[in-house]
């Protein structure tokens, strides 16, 4: 593979052909080799695999996750109750980011495998604490992992770095698949097949024979990883505007007593109903897209972009940061703007943008697999915070960019 090519046009990425998703290689995750998926593919199940994992892009599959949600939802609001309590004016929760992250964490883990494990609980679980700083360090050294040459890896820190994160994720993600698979081994042999209950996602695709344990070590931690970062880095920011513009807070509060009054919890059916709160979601993640950059490779035949011609094997690289502050497709692109994403007309509905103007989650077949699980996610938990909290910056806290 020569030079790759970066694209900071929002019309480029639309002139890649979709392709399936055996033959639209990623960027490597070089430590995934050894823990049961091979570089650049879905997983070791190919195609059919990552067709199994795209049950989560519904959103009405996701929307049966909603009861278990709110379920860690509901101790997350008692642990923050708790923190605003303790501390010196009663009112501030110090780290918002970090509490979210460990949400976060808990809630995928409960939805892929049943699983609460102590994330909300007062002492948090060594492993736990672990795995969400292993996650921290794999993002802080993936661009210098994947753009800087290979002859730097042995003479530079990140590439080390970079697969001690990946190796931590695979390892916790391996410990809680073992622990599923212990569960479901002793229901069989208790009650038989037919009295084993099928109810997260791990335990559904196990239990139907189209996934392996070796298939979900080299799958899941990935989805695992993925909802986590996505969820907390974007509430983070998006409370942190709603602080900064309370005109902003003010709107979506009434929007969502409207349609979630004191005391009520919200329901995937209610967001239909409310426009302003995925609007403030969609900018947030505008502003400050989990993956900044991606990456693909065309491997099939030679492609035209731009009015060039570009061998196969061209490595494309998709700069959404770059793209989602272009001020061609978004005016005063670096300010927090949510009306902008609302129909003047129709202010039920949300705007159509530029397709590819923001692409948080990517596109088509190899679109981000958790997408409606950590939309849902973010969802449910800043209606909660907004229906019981006027969200305010700690005086201490100094301008954020």
């Amino acid at each position: 593979m020569d030079k790759p090519l970066r694209a900071s046009d929002p019309c480029e990425p639309g002139q890649c052909p979709t392709p399936g998703a055996s033959d639209a290689p990623r960027g490597q995750v070089p430590s995934t080799e050894r823990h049961g998926t091979v570089e650049g593919a879905p997983g070791p199940a190919g195609p059919d695999l990552w067709a199994l994992h795209h049950r989560l892009l519904k959103p009405a599959e996701a929307a049966l996750y909603t009861d278990a949600l709110n379920e860690v939802i509901e101790d997350f609001m008692t642990r923050l109750n708790q923190q605003r309590a303790e501390s010196a004016s009663g009112d501030h929760v110090p780290d918002i980011a970090h509490h979210f992250y460990f949400f976060a964490l808990e809630a995928v883990c409960y939805v892929l495998f049943e699983k609460r494990i102590g994330c909300l609980e007062r002492s948090i679980p060594q492993d736990t604490k672990t795995f969400v700083r292993s996650v921290g360090l794999m993002f802080q050294n993936s661009l210098y992992a994947t753009f800087l040459p290979k002859w730097t890896r042995s003479l530079l820190p990140f590439w080390r770095r970079y697969l001690d994160g990946w190796n931590t994720i695979f390892s916790f993600g391996k410990k809680l698949i073992d622990q599923k698979l212990e569960e479901i081994e002793a229901q069989l042999q208790t009650g038989g097949p037919e009295k084993a209950q099928i109810s997260g996602y791990l335990h559904f695709l196990l239990t139907s024979g189209q996934l392996s344990p070796r298939d979900a070590e080299g799958s899941l931690p990935e989805l695992l990883m993925a909802g986590v970062d996505t969820t907390s880095n974007t509430l983070t920011w998006a409370l942190y505007h709603l602080s900064k513009n309370p005109e902003i807070q003010a709107a979506l509060h009434e929007e969502v007593v409207g349609m979630v009054p004191a005391g009520q919890v919200p329901q995937h059916k209610d967001f239909a109903h409310m426009p302003l709160l995925k609007a403030v979601l969609k900018e947030t993640l505008r502003l400050y897209p989990v993956v900044p950059v991606n990456s693909r490779v065309i491997t099939d035949k030679e492609i035209e972009v731009g009015g060039f011609l570009f061998p196969k094997n061209t490595q494309f690289v998709f700069c959404h940061y770059v793209v989602s502050r272009d001020p061609c497709i978004f005016p005063e692109p670096d300010s927090f703007q949510p009306q902008r994403w609302l129909r003047k007309k129709q202010p039920d509905a949300l705007r159509a943008q530029h397709p590819f103007g923001s692409v948080p989650f990517g596109y088509g077949v190899r679109a981000c697999l958790g997408r409606r699980i950590a939309e849902l996610e973010m969802q449910l938990l800043l209606t909660r915070l907004i229906q019981q909290y006027e969200v305010a910056l700690a005086p201490e806290t100094g301008e954020v960019t």
